[in-house]
């Protein structure tokens, strides 16, 4: 069964909040604190993403959808710093359907939607310092480091973070010539 990509509705938020907090769940542990993680991070997810998809304005998410199941989703924020361009704020996948090609055409997608609707052709990413894997598929894809800082916390509450952890930004300088390659 092939995979559907569409445009997120507002209906989709508790799909979104889901996969989002399941993702975070396994992959943000180390950075944010274990009593975040294991707490109520849905209905932290459920909140940010019922915002998002009922206001979309400046921003686009794409799911990815296999056997009538949220796979995966990426979401842009367009124009969202002067010289870096569009932000791709989220991108996750199900663990079960790593490793795919799930993720790298959502970031294809991601790349033309840069490209169709921002005003200019730049888009980059935070990764965690310690998300090796994904800083290799962002550097597959054509992302080039630029920059180490501080992790936001997330809600601006610090105490959601182990310390002081660090993220890399991710660039793609013209999205039109995001490399199609997987990893």
């Amino acid at each position: 069964m092939p995979v559907e990509f569409r445009s997120a509705t507002a209906n989709d938020s508790e799909h979104v909040a889901a996969l989002h907090a399941g993702s975070w769940r396994r992959h943000y542990r180390g950075a944010y604190a274990d009593s975040f993680l294991d707490g109520d991070i849905e209905a932290d997810r459920r909140e940010v993403w019922s915002k998002r998809l009922a206001a979309p304005t400046g921003t686009a998410t794409i799911l990815a959808e296999y056997d009538g199941r949220l796979a995966g989703f990426v979401h842009v924020m367009f124009d969202y710093d002067p010289r870096w361009g569009s932000l791709v704020d989220n991108l996750h996948v199900h663990h079960s359907q790593r490793r795919t090609g799930i993720g790298t055409q959502l970031l294809a997608r991601a790349a033309q939607t840069v490209v169709d609707q921002a005003d200019g052709p730049a888009m980059y990413l935070w990764v965690l310092e310690q998300n090796t894997a994904a800083q290799h598929f962002y550097r597959a894809t054509g992302g080039d480091c630029v920059e180490t800082s501080t992790v936001p916390p997330p809600g601006g509450d610090p105490t959601r973070l182990n310390g002081t952890p660090a993220c890399l930004r991710m660039v793609w300088p013209d999205a039109s010539r995001f490399t199609h390659t997987s990893r």
